[in-house]
């Protein structure tokens, strides 16, 4: 259902039962996939990709030019899933030649005044609270929740099911299955209450626990945790997914904590 107060350029895919508000404006180049709603005054440009069932709410604006020098009009995407909500003034600008496309995934919940900047890849079940400013090239794995406004810096990667305190200064990896606040940003503990509504079991989450200890709370460098890990814990899939990030991590990750 398409209101006559909106624009919907010829050229682009609307499924039959997409409802668009009046005051949208869909450009060419755009695909919107069945029982999305666009609200009101929305902006949808070129090589935006929506999929089913998403909620975009009034004043958003997805797919606009990366806001980085270096983008020189290469073709580029906007990507989200099934299932998205999109609150209001929500920015979601394209990728560049980093990545070509930036990236959100389904079932998530991007909250009012959110950025998410040229080529992030933000994954499933994915919660941006209000305000949050992601950069460029940030990612976001799977479940992660990241508090209100907080600021991510470009090329951060946040772990699946992490939390991340509101006002937070991103500066370095977050590992995945913890807990982060304070500023500096630390390590605060293990989202244990997440991991447990996500259906871990309590042994599941003390060898968790167990990690973490090594990699912050026994006085070791990053290197010395992970070899005593690998030599003293068995393999599992969520061992290997810590250790793999932690080896991965271009910028470091965050610093344990500290008491004052």
């Amino acid at each position: 259902m398409k209101q006559p107060l909106a624009y919907v350029h010829p050229e682009s895919q609307v499924a039959d039962n997409v409802v668009i508000e009046p005051f949208v404006t869909v450009d060419k180049d755009v695909v919107i996939g069945e029982g999305t709603r666009i609200g009101s005054n929305a902006t949808i440009l070129p090589g935006t990709r929506i999929g089913k069932n998403c909620r975009i709410f009034p004043g958003a604006v997805i797919g606009a030019v990366p806001q980085d020098l270096k983008f020189k009009g290469e073709y580029t995407t906007v990507e989200i899933g099934d299932n998205t909500t999109i609150r209001e003034c929500v920015t979601v600008n394209r990728g560049t030649i980093a990545r070509g496309k930036t990236v959100i995934g389904s079932n998530c919940l991007i909250m009012a005044y959110v950025h998410i900047a040229h080529d992030c890849i933000v994954g499933n079940n994915v919660i941006l609270v209000n305000s949050t400013q992601l950069a460029g090239e940030v990612t976001v794995d799977d479940w992660a929740i990241i508090g209100g406004m907080s600021a991510i810096h470009q090329f951060v990667r946040v772990g699946t099911h992490v939390m991340i305190s509101g006002g937070s200064l991103v500066r370095k990896d977050v590992p995945p299955f913890i807990k982060a606040g304070r500023e500096p940003l630390s390590y605060v503990g293990i989202n244990s209450i997440g991991l447990r509504r996500r259906n871990y079991n309590n042994d599941k989450i003390r060898e968790i626990q167990d990690i973490y200890r090594y990699i912050y709370q026994k006085g070791l460098n990053t290197t010395q945790a992970i070899e005593i890990i690998e030599a003293e814990m068995a393999a599992t899939p969520e061992r290997d997914e810590i250790l793999l990030f932690v080896k991965d991590s271009k910028r470091g990750i965050i610093r344990g904590y500290f008491p004052d």
